[in-house]
């Protein structure tokens, strides 16, 4: 493998990046949030319990985030993608939407930042119009946004090909914008 990219790559533990997303969903509604935090109170409950040393196979599924059987948990709960990204000796590029409510810039991008940012050949790269599928827009990023054909942000697309057509030889301060 040549190099690696990155594109709205998640590194919070993923049942606190669900509860990250439903709270984040349920401030887009006011009128009606009140009504989910009993929904959002469960959910947390549940991440708690898959970081639990209580945690066992035998934990009921019912206990944890989507009723996802234990094994599965504490199989996750091992793994740590930017310890797994800073093992290998490629160049990567990572990419992030900063609209991005499913992969933030605060929780997952900081994240990658603490673990590979001072490789000289990490690129990181944000695009602060972006929301996780790199479609450009204003204001708060929400699943509306998805409703309307649109075409993925053209400015990603030249910063990866040019990083691809540069290879190896591209480091983080050499990324045309890349808003370090």
């Amino acid at each position: 493998m040549a190099g690696l990219v990155l594109l709205a790559g998640g590194a919070q533990p993923l049942q606190w990046a669900a509860v990250r997303q439903i709270s984040y969903l349920a401030s887009l509604a006011p009128a009606t949030a009140a009504a989910s935090q009993p929904g959002i109170d469960a959910l947390t409950a549940q991440a708690r319990m898959v970081d639990s040393p209580d945690l066992s196979p035998e934990t009921p599924g019912a206990e944890l985030p989507f009723g996802v059987p234990a094994p599965y948990w504490l199989d996750l709960r091992a793994y740590d993608p930017v310890a797994v990204a800073a093992g290998l000796p490629q160049p990567m590029l990572l990419i992030q939407g900063g609209r991005d409510y499913q992969a933030t810039v605060a929780d997952d991008l900081s994240r990658w930042r603490a673990g590979l940012g001072r490789r000289p050949d990490v690129a990181i790269r944000v695009y602060p119009a972006d929301n996780h599928f790199f479609f450009p827009g204003t204001g708060q990023s929400s699943p509306a946004e998805l409703a309307a054909a649109q075409h993925f942000d053209p400015e990603v697309v030249a910063d990866v090909a040019d990083w691809l057509s540069r290879g190896s030889d591209v480091t983080a301060g050499e990324l045309p914008g890349s808003g370090r």
